[in-house]
C-alpha cells in the first residue's frame, strides 16, 4: 500500500512543507536542492484510556498485585507525566454546558487537533459558525501515510471520531459513519454497525446500507474474532464491526468478540506494510463506561485489556524501531476514590468475585419485584448471599439516578469493596501521559492536552494548519434552526461575518454586507432586499436574532453554497 504517489503530488514543492523545523538545502554540484528534514518517526500510535484517571490506573495495578502476583502494568516503566483536561466554556439557553470538565469530544479534539473546543464538539471550533480542526490522523493521511482507528467503543463514538470527522455534535453518529467514508482512513476496528446499516434514532440518515459504499472503496468488512483472524496478508483497508453498538464488556465477551489487543495486532498487520509509515489510534473506550456506571470490578477488568493492547503496541515499537508510542486519557469518569467510610483497607480479596458486568444484569435488575428475586440475581453474578434487608431496599428503589436499579447495585458492590465514587459523570483531575520513543520528550512534565497533538504532528512530520486550512476552505459548520416549512435558516450575523461580510443591526432596517452585495432587512415586514431589489427570501427574528435562508448567502457571496443535512454543514465547494 503507497498513498504517496496520489497524495504528494498536490502542488509541487510546496507539498513538501512539513510542521517539523526549516528545510535543509544539498548541493548538488554547482545547485542546491530543497529537502525537508527526516521527521523524528516513520510511525506514531496513540492510545487513549478513556475515563482512566489516576485512581483507575492504581487500582488496576493494586489488582495485579494482590491477585495476580504482578507488580507493574505494562504501562508503568513509560510514565513520563501529565495533562490538563479542561474545555472551553458553553453556555445552552443560560446554563452552563461545557467548563472545566470536559467531555470525550472536547478533550479528544485538544489531544488529536491541538485546539481545544465545547463539549459535544467532534474537532470543530467553538464558534456559533464553527470551522473544522485537522486531526493527526487527517493531517498523515494526506500527507501519504496509512491511518487507523480502534476502540472498543462505537467506532462513532466522540474519541475515534475527533480523528476523522467533524460535526457539531457528537451525537449526529450517522454523518461521523458516512465521513469516514472520505476520510481516507485505512483500518476502522471498533462496534457501532447500527451506523452503518440503519438510520439512527433521530432519523437523519435514510434506511441506506453504507456497508456496500466501504466496500466499494476497497474495505474489507469483518464482524468477529474468526473473520478478523482471517483477513489476507493483502488486506490494505478493513472496516471491522464487532457489535451493533460498543464492543461488549471483557467480563461479557465471548471468543467471537476480539479483545483490543487482538484488533491492535491486526491493525498494525495492516498499517505497518505501507512503506510512506502510518499513524493510529488505540482507545479503550469502555474504561469510561464502567465508571460511569460505578461498575469498579468491569473498570478493572477494561483497564487490564487496554494495558495488554498497550504491550502489543509497545513490542511493535520496539521491533520496528521508528515507532513513536503516546498514551494519555481524556478525562477521568466517576470520581473513583480508593478508600470509604474512614477504614484504612481495601477489600482486594473481592475485587475479582463479579463474573459479568452489571450492564449484563441491568434489565434483570429493573425487572425484580421481591427481595428474594434481588437476592437471587446478585448471588449467581457476585456470589454475594448475605445481602442485607437495607441493600436490597436499595437495589429495589434505585439510586436516583439513569442508572436506576443497575447504579443502586453498583453502590452495594463499591461499598463492600470498600471503593467510592463521586457520580456518574467526569471529573477535572489531572491524567496521566505514557510515551515511548522521540515523542517521549516532547510530552514531558505538566502540560495541556493540547500539546499531545501538536507533538504528534511534528514526530511524524505532518502539518496540522496547512491541512485546517484545506477543510475550512470547503466547510462550514453553523448553529441553525428549521422553521415550520421545514426550512433550513441561518443567524445572519454569525454566518456574514465567518465570510468575510459586516453586519449592522438597527430597529428598522438591518444590512448584510458581502463584497460588493448587501441585504438590507426590514425588522417590521421581515422581507428583504439584495442590492436594493426585492427578494423572496426566508427571513425569521428569533429574540432578537435574524435568520435567512442558504440561498440569500449564495446571492451574497457569489458562491454556489450547498447545505448538508447530515453533516449539518456548509459545504463551499
Amino acid at each position: 500500500m503507497n498513498k504517496g504517489l496520489k497524495k504528494v503530488a498536490i502542488g509541487g514543492l510546496a507539498c513538501l512543507i512539513l510542521s517539523a523545523g526549516s528545510f535543509a538545502y544539498a548541493a548538488q554540484g554547482s545547485s542546491k536542492t530543497l529537502t525537508a528534514p527526516k521527521a523524528p518517526s516513520k510511525n506514531l500510535i496513540v492510545l487513549i484510556g478513556d475515563g482512566m484517571g489516576p485512581a483507575q490506573i492504581s487500582a488496576t495495578r493494586y489488582y495485579e498485585q494482590y491477585k495476580k502476583g504482578v507488580k507493574h502494568l505494562n504501562l508503568d516503566p513509560y510514565y513520563v507525566g501529565q495533562a490538563t483536561t479542561y474545555a472551553d466554556r458553553g453556555e445552552d439557553g443560560g446554563t452552563v454546558v461545557s467548563g472545566v470538565v470536559t467531555d470525550s469530544a472536547s478533550a479528544g479534539t485538544a489531544f488529536a487537533t491541538g485546539h481545544k473546543t465545547y463539549n459535544a464538539g467532534i474537532s470543530v471550533s467553538n464558534e456559533d459558525v464553527a470551522k473544522p480542526f485537522a486531526s493527526v490522523i487527517e493531517a498523515a493521511e494526506r500527507s501519504g501515510k496509512a491511518t487507523g482507528l480502534v476502540t472498543t467503543a462505537r467506532i462513532t463514538h466522540a474519541t475515534p471520531a475527533v480523528y476523522a470527522s467533524h460535526v457539531r455534535s457528537r451525537d449526529n453518529e450517522s454523518a461521523i459513519a458516512t465521513q469516514y467514508l472520505d476520510s481516507g482512513v485505512d483500518v476502522l476496528f471498533g462496534g457501532g454497525k447500527q451506523f452503518f446499516v440503519t438510520k439512527d434514532e433521530k432519523g437523519k440518515r435514510n434506511d441506506k446500507n453504507i456497508l456496500p459504499d466501504f466496500k466499494a472503496k476497497g474495505y474489507t468488512v469483518v464482524e468477529n474474532t474468526s473473520a478478523l483472524k482471517a483477513l489476507p496478508a493483502s488486506t490494505t483497508k478493513a472496516l471491522g464491526l464487532f457489535g451493533n453498538s460498543h464492543v461488549a464488556y471483557t467480563p461479557d465477551r465471548n471468543e467471537e468478540i476480539p479483545s483490543l489487543a487482538a484488533m491492535t495486532s491486526s491493525a498494525l498487520k495492516i498499517l505497518s506494510k505501507d512503506k510512506n509509515g502510518f499513524v493510529m489510534m488505540i482507545e479503550g473506550g469502555r474504561i469510561d463506561h464502567a465508571g460511569h456506571a460505578n461498575d469498579f470490578p468491569t473498570l478493572i477488568q477494561e483497564t487490564l485489556d487496554f494495558d495488554a493492547a498497550f504491550k502489543t503496541a509497545i513490542e511493535f515499537a520496539k521491533k520496528d524501531g521508528n515507532t513513536s508510542v503516546v498514551v494519555t486519557a481524556d478525562h477521568e469518569t466517576g470520581g473513583l476514590s480508593l478508600s470509604r467510610d474512614n477504614i484504612y483497607e481495601l477489600n482486594i480479596d473481592l475485587w475479582d468475585k463479579q463474573k459479568h458486568s452489571s450492564e449484563s444484569i441491568a434489565s434483570k435488575l429493573a425487572e425484580a419485584k421481591t427481595p428474594e428475586e434481588i437476592r437471587s440475581i446478585v448471588a449467581e453474578n457476585t456470589g454475594i448471599n448475605d445481602l442485607t434487608d437495607e441493600e436490597v431496599q436499595a437495589i429495589l428503589a434505585g439510586d436516583g439516578s439513569s442508572y436506576k436499579q443497575e447504579g443502586a447495585y453498583n453502590a452495594v458492590i463499591s461499598k463492600r469493596l470498600l471503593v467510592g465514587w463521586s457520580g456518574h459523570g467526569h471529573s477535572a483531575v489531572d491524567v496521566g501521559i505514557w510515551a515511548y520513543g522521540p515523542i517521549a520528550g516532547k510530552v514531558k512534565g505538566q502540560v495541556d492536552n493540547t500539546q499531545i497533538a501538536r507533538a504528534s504532528a511534528a514526530i511524524v512530520g505532518v502539518n496540522l494548519d496547512k491541512r485546517s486550512a484545506e477543510l475550512q476552505s470547503k466547510y462550514l459548520y453553523p448553529k441553525f434552526k428549521i422553521n415550520r416549512d421545514n426550512e433550513v435558516l441561518y443567524p445572519v450575523a454569525a454566518l456574514t461575518k465567518a465570510f468575510g461580510g459586516t453586519y449592522s443591526s438597527g430597529s428598522t432596517v438591518s444590512k448584510a454586507v458581502i463584497g460588493k452585495n448587501t441585504v438590507d432587512i426590514n425588522m417590521s415586514a421581515l422581507t428583504a432586499t439584495l442590492n436594493g431589489k426585492a427578494v423572496s427570501f426566508t427571513v425569521d427574528n428569533d429574540n432578537g436574532t435574524v435568520y435567512l435562508p442558504l440561498s440569500a448567502f449564495s446571492q451574497l457571496t457569489g458562491k454556489n453554497l450547498k447545505w448538508d443535512s447530515l453533516s449539518e454543514r456548509i459545504v463551499l465547494r
